[in-house]
């Protein structure tokens, strides 16, 4: 047949249920607002920080037009306890045991020498990042093969970094021990694509480059501020909200049902930067605008 069965809801998430961990700013709450667009009806935001969330939610519940609801819960899933108590406090929130999607995205970084690092920030960077990524997904497996079927899987989204797939950045302006992180989060994607998907549920990692966020931003005002940052990228831009949410959509709509342990670059294609070409995407750029 020529047509596509049910076209007009391929990138619909109608009925689904999500929780964002790290969801009340940046990229988790792009998401989070993308997906109560695309008609979820729970999003569940997650963070340590309990004024942040309101403050999310109430934004994101003031989007007009949609037929779900977003809410909260405090968590602090950098230590087991904190993973324990979100585990518990969603028993509360999910009263038929059911998730659809879990988006891992809360994420630490310092930046710095190597030489001069702190061990306790490598700790921090490596329990936010990689441990509560595996301890939370452990927990809520049984939600999500509740929610889960051959037909319409569960979905699993782990936002990750460029600076897991390349080395973008060293020295006194480099987050080696973020990168070394981001890259372990990457092969545990791809480890619970395996692991995970006889239960009918995927999982996709999201690598992000620069957006303006705050816990980019910092980067960012070292490389000379948004507009010079951009100007390095072969698209000559940083990325925006809808850059993200496109993505995150897609992969846990039905259009991205058979798509399982896939590394996504949402970068401009910065990663693929080097010297040489980087010289020649800003030759290009200035005679174009001569």
């Amino acid at each position: 047949m020529a047509e596509i069965p049910d076209f007009k809801t391929l990138f619909r998430l109608d009925g689904k249920v999500a929780v964002i961990t790290g969801g009340s700013t940046g990229i988790g709450y792009y998401i989070a607002a993308s997906f109560m667009q695309a008609g979820a009806s729970q999003v569940i935001v997650t963070s340590r920080k309990e004024q942040g969330l309101s403050e999310a939610v109430n934004k994101l519940n003031a989007i007009p037009d949609v037929p779900g609801r977003a809410s909260y819960l405090v968590s602090n899933i950098s230590t087991m306890e904190g993973v324990e108590k979100l585990t518990t406090d969603l028993q509360r929130v999910l009263p038929d045991g059911k998730l659809h999607i879990l988006v891992n995205n809360a994420a630490a970084s310092w930046g710095g020498s190597f030489e001069e690092y702190d061990d306790w920030k490598v700790a921090k960077t490596f329990d936010v990042n990689v441990r509560a990524v595996f301890n939370l997904t452990r927990k809520l497996q049984p939600y999500l093969m509740k929610a889960a079927s051959k037909e319409d899987p569960a979905r699993i989204i782990i936002v990750s970094s460029v600076g897991g797939i390349v080395v973008p950045h060293v020295g006194q302006t480099g987050a080696i021990a973020y990168s070394a992180s981001k890259a372990a989060a990457h092969h545990l994607g791809r480890n619970f694509a395996m692991e995970l998907v006889p239960h009918n549920i995927t999982t996709n990692i999201i690598a992000p480059g620069w957006f303006p966020t705050r816990l980019a931003n910092p980067a960012i005002e070292k490389a000379g501020g948004e507009e010079v940052a951009g100007s390095s990228n072969p698209m000559g831009r940083l990325g925006v909200p809808e850059d993200i949410a496109g993505v995150a959509v897609y992969l846990c709509s039905r259009a991205g049902r058979y798509i399982n342990g896939e590394d996504i670059s949402v970068d401009g294609g910065s990663r693929l930067l080097n010297a040489s070409a980087a010289n020649h995407i800003a030759k290009v750029r200035r005679s174009s605008r001569l």
